[in-house]
């Protein structure tokens, strides 16, 4: 079996120690570069291990035939751009588990028709962590709201919609909230 640990690694940022230290259990630096270079078997256990150490499906660990890497050709900063010092691959998306989406129809905001916005569910009690972000919640009478959550106290949320000139709306013990994680654009 072909496998893209080491691409995956290396677009994680990650070094082999750290990828070793995060399997459960830790193994050792040496086992995970042998896995990584065929000298040892990967079994579906070492793969399942690998991925959850580097935070993806077992899948993504996986060259699958007639399918193509997306090779890293620059970095861009504030500087400008550059290449990459070494060869890095691109890794698509994933969704997290309970993920839903926005599809965009007319552009509004920040958004442009055509976009795809990846939401991931948050326990309303937990979207403090969530402020200056987009959320969407329910509303009475089977209503949504998506906008910017610019407050919270208890059991209200204060958000602000993304339409021009729009004024903040309080939704109150919501049943269920997704934070936007993800934006998938065409360009």
């Amino acid at each position: 079996m072909i496998t893209r640990i080491r691409e995956v690694r290396r677009a994680r940022r990650l070094t082999l120690e750290d990828v070793a230290s995060r399997c459960d259990p830790p193994t050792t630096p040496q086992t995970i570069g042998r896995l990584e270079t065929g000298t040892r078997t990967v079994s579906v256990g070492w793969l399942n291990r690998i991925a959850a150490a580097l935070d993806v499906a077992p899948g993504d660990l996986v060259r699958l035939a007639g399918a193509e890497d997306v090779p890293v050709a620059a970095l861009l900063d504030a500087a400008g751009v550059v290449a990459p010092r070494a060869d890095r691959v691109s890794l698509p998306p994933r969704a997290a588990a309970g993920a839903m989406a926005i599809v965009v129809s007319a552009g509004i905001g920040d958004y442009r028709a055509g976009d795809e916005i990846w939401l991931t569910p948050v326990a309303p009690e937990a979207l403090g962590n969530a402020l200056n972000r987009d959320v969407l919640v329910p509303r009475p009478g089977g209503r949504l709201l998506f906008g910017r959550l610019i407050g919270r106290d208890r059991d209200r949320l204060h958000i602000l919609p993304l339409g021009a000139g729009q004024r903040q709306l309080v939704v109150a013990n919501p049943d269920w909230a997704a934070v936007a994680v993800t934006l998938i654009r065409a360009l």
